[in-house]
């Protein structure tokens, strides 16, 4: 197993770099807080329907308009 840092490690490393915003409000932890907005990132690049609020429905207009008599 290999020491070296893996591409993951050098990302989390460069974005637990706090902002001036974050240092301000502070963090417990930088690099769980980096990982964690990088994940939510990555899912959010593979799916455009990841991020909250993106979701839509895809109904047809006989889905949602009752039959006419």
């Amino acid at each position: 197993m290999s020491d070296e840092p893996t591409e993951h490690d050098e990302r989390v490393a460069t974005r637990a770099e706090l902002l001036a915003e974050e240092r301000a409000a502070g963090s417990d932890d930088p690099e769980a807080q980096a990982a964690a907005i990088l994940a939510e990132s990555d899912e959010r690049t593979a799916s455009r329907t990841a991020a909250p609020g993106t979701h839509r429905e895809h109904r047809t207009s006989t889905d949602a308009t009752p039959p006419a008599d």
